[in-house]
């Protein structure tokens, strides 16, 4: 008896007749597709499906045979070609290999994981740190396990997919306030069962518009309340605050912050994510947090550079007041060639162009990239319903030539397609 399928080899699947009652699981994206489809059609290039042919430096790149600017990576302390960094990323390769195949609590943890979360706790001076694969899962986990069933996370309405995503996978009960609204985050608190288990999330820089959250007011508020604190630092980490830390660290609340999330995707220049915490029983997070125990860890490799940055970042003032300087100049600059900005003053290294429309937005950022600027493009629902937008994220790097470029070449796309005079 043969345990093959009684079927010929030359029949396709797909061309196979979907049975009567089947239902498109996709179909409820069809008018993204159309949409998408309609935007392509009249001739732009997609701006989610940019190829980096060759990437030379934290600020240049090769795309399409054009070396071009880039103005849209995150990369905000330059750290990916530090060398070295580099060099202690190919050490780690070339003694451990290129990955681990495990989880961290099997065979995934080797010495450089450890010597990481040392690296992370010598940063942020604090007792713990615990490095997940990437900052999305070390928000998923942090948030899911901290809150769960009966409890309830108090967040702001523009947080991060991650963020509202650790609160699905927990279970708790969500409750939204207004962005940036000390307020609104009270009246609410305010409404919850005085018993209750309370965790207000918050984040230091908030990565669409790149303005700040007033971390004391509303620190004040939810200690009031008597509820935990996350601070979500991934965008702050490097450049605010006398040691990098973070905007909680600038604005004087270290101490009344009991969890600290960040990544390794930004300021550090590699991936991964992490949270660090003076709290006594941090450690049972390895033996509980779902997205830590269920996932391989990262590679050797991607550890060492971590660490390596991470201690180099300890001294970065130079670096850090660079960029305060090229945030500052394209901010003005921008605003005085006509454009309108998110924010009224530069409050962090994300410069967010605001755009009245999706055809207006593709039509700038495709004229920018021809110009030799790449830049992010940013609608719904990664946005507020109805809200587009050109992200500008500034590295250390960028040298005051190349700021001078950006204004010259932001300059003349905004008149060729008609968004300043």
């Amino acid at each position: 008896m043969s345990d093959q399928l009684d079927q010929p080899d030359d029949v396709n699947l797909a061309d196979l007749p979907t049975p009567a009652g089947t239902h498109d699981l996709l179909a409820k994206f069809k008018p993204l597709i159309r949409e998408r489809e309609a935007l392509l059609a009249t001739g732009v290039r997609d701006p989610f499906a940019i190829v980096m042919d060759e990437v030379k430096s934290p600020t240049l790149a090769v795309i399409q045979g054009r070396e071009t600017i880039l103005l849209g990576t995150y990369n905000y302390m330059g750290m990916t070609f530090d060398p070295d960094v580099v060099a202690a990323g190919k050490k780690a390769l070339d003694e451990y290999g290129s990955g681990t195949t495990g989880s961290r609590v099997l065979n995934g943890t080797y010495g450089g994981h450890r010597d990481c979360e040392d690296a992370l706790k010598e940063f942020y001076g604090t007792k713990h740190a615990i490095v997940f694969s990437t900052g999305y899962q070390a928000n998923l986990g942090v948030i899911s396990t901290l809150a769960g069933k009966g409890d309830y996370i108090i967040l702001d309405a523009d947080s991060h997919a991650s963020i509202y995503d650790g609160c699905w996978l927990g279970n708790a009960e969500i409750v939204r306030f207004r962005h940036n609204s000390v307020e609104d985050l009270d009246k609410r608190l305010g409404r919850l069962p005085k018993d209750a288990g309370k965790l207000v999330v918050l984040e230091g820089v908030y990565s669409m518009f790149g303005d700040v959250a007033p971390l004391p007011e509303m620190v004040r508020v939810a200690k009031k309340h008597g509820a935990t604190i996350l601070c979500d630092e991934a965008h702050g980490m490097g450049f605010f605050g006398a040691n990098g830390r973070g905007v909680y660290e600038e604005m004087g609340v270290e101490g009344d912050i009991d969890f600290v999330v960040g990544t390794f995707s930004k300021s550090v220049g590699t991936v991964g994510g992490f949270c660090v915490s003076n709290h006594p029983d941090f450690e049972v997070m390895r033996l509980v947090c779902r997205p830590y125990v269920f996932t391989a860890s990262l590679p050797p490799s991607v550890v060492a550079t971590a660490a390596a940055s991470i201690r180099k970042l300890m001294n970065a003032g130079d670096k850090r007041a660079h960029l305060w300087k090229n945030s500052r100049r394209l901010h003005g600059g921008l605003r005085e060639l006509g454009f309108h900005i998110a924010t009224e003053t530069a409050q962090s290294a994300i410069i967010a162009v605001m755009m009245p429309d999706q055809e207006t937005t593709v039509a700038l950022w495709q004229a920018l990239l021809e110009g030799g600027l790449y830049v992010n493009m940013a609608r719904p629902p990664a946005t507020p319903a109805g809200t587009f937008l050109l992200r500008c994220s500034l590295c250390a790097e960028h040298s005051d030539a190349q700021v001078d470029q950006i204004l010259a070449i932001f300059a003349a796309a905004g008149r060729a397609v008609g968004c300043i005079a």
